[in-house]
């Protein structure tokens, strides 16, 4: 689902919560809304929101990924290259885990200006990526199979 216009400059503002332990969501912002030919991801920065039992879900050669990961992690996606402010490789991770698990509500303010984006997290920032070599795109909402509720979308332009 996208936007019907590009934004470049603006506060997205949106609530969401997980219905399912591990679902596997987000938000894309400055994207292309072109669903790639091996992911199905559109291009764009993606705005990461895991539920919190994520992390037990995809254990990998029996290391639990930080708790961290799970929730409003940013990084580009179909080519988009950004610098993260707190690099897990080319992503940017939370810097704090401040997400609620499945069933309750979660509320990300994200500031989008000129190639930078902050992401405040239930009230509080704590992560961001600059230079981002796309500024300009859709909006569009994603959930790689488990039910998401989203609500109270705004969007104020700047």
């Amino acid at each position: 689902m996208r936007s019907e216009k590009m934004y470049e400059n603006f506060i997205l503002q949106v609530e969401w919560k997980h219905m399912e332990a591990g679902g596997n969501s987000g938000v894309f912002v400055w994207s292309d809304a072109k669903p790639g030919e091996k992911n199905r991801l559109p291009g764009g920065v993606e705005v990461q929101m895991l539920e919190l039992d994520w992390v037990n879900q995809n254990i990998s050669n029996g290391v639990t990924p930080p708790i961290a990961y799970v929730h409003g992690e940013l990084f580009g996606v179909g080519g988009v290259t950004t610098v993260p402010d707190n690099p897990r490789g080319e992503r940017s991770k939370s810097v704090e885990n401040r997400c609620k698990g499945k069933g309750e509500w979660n509320y990300y303010e994200v500031v989008c200006v000129d190639g930078t984006i902050k992401l405040s997290v239930n009230g509080k920032f704590v992560n961001g990526i600059s230079k981002s070599t796309v500024k300009k795109g859709y909006l569009c909402l994603e959930s790689e199979g488990a039910e998401i509720h989203f609500r109270n979308f705004r969007i104020t332009e700047l």
